[in-house]
């Protein structure tokens, strides 16, 4: 479904049109407007620059496949389904399931916080999906995994690597976009879908509820 058509985050969370929490949703009109702007921004640009659709739906559903998101995974899937060849939907999801992780991890520069340094998985494309995805998108995927995991490890090497394998300096700005996206996303969804669970239990009797104060007083919703 379009999110021309729809607003993307009640799509993912499963909010219909007169609910408690779309109504409540719409009481933060602007918040709710910039949120799919910006999804409209990044996934259905009018010009989509040096970034391909194909690269765009790839990157967001590997990146919420990490985020242990699978309906959020599948719902970019259905594009991607439908723009690549036949297999990259599968190659997408066994390289989901080989870089799922915890984190964060990384190292701080020396100095008070280097005592919450963690070691963790250097990932990498498998050397035949890369084949299979190319130079570009198989960077762009490590790169999203640094995003994910590593974020304290983001460097101008890292960069560098993008540069190497065909991502402008504009077309890195717009993965990063994507990726920090995503993640805002992600957490959004999620939060309604458990706002949504307590609501059908009975445990949310009105917005004073302090599950509704917190999360809406984030500003993200």
């Amino acid at each position: 479904m379009s999110a021309t058509t729809s607003d993307i985050i009640d799509l993912l969370a499963g909010i219909e049109p007169g609910s408690p929490l779309h109504d409540i949703r719409g009481e933060r009109a602007q918040a709710r407007d910039n949120a799919q702007k910006t999804y409209q921004a990044l996934f259905e640009p009018e010009v989509s620059g040096g970034v391909s659709t194909l690269e765009r739906h790839a990157v967001a559903s590997f990146v919420a496949g990490l985020h242990g998101q699978p309906a959020v995974a599948d719902f970019y899937a259905e594009t991607l389904r439908r723009l690549g060849p036949p297999d990259i939907v599968d190659a997408i999801r066994v390289e989901t399931a080989r870089g799922v992780a915890q984190g964060p991890y990384g190292r701080y520069p020396h100095g008070p916080l280097s005592s919450e340094d963690e070691e963790g998985p250097d990932y990498r494309v498998s050397a035949g999906t890369a084949t299979a995805f190319g130079r570009r998108l198989a960077a762009a995927l490590e790169h999203a995994h640094l995003l994910v995991f590593h974020p304290r490890d983001a460097s101008p090497a890292a960069l560098h690597k993008l540069l190497d394998a065909g991502w402008s300096t504009t077309d890195v700005v717009t993965l990063s976009q994507l990726v920090s996206f995503l993640a805002f996303q992600i957490r959004v969804v999620v939060g309604l879908r458990a706002l949504a669970a307590a609501e059908g239990d009975g445990a949310i009797d009105s917005p004073d509820t302090p599950v509704f104060v917190g999360i809406l007083a984030s500003g993200h919703l």
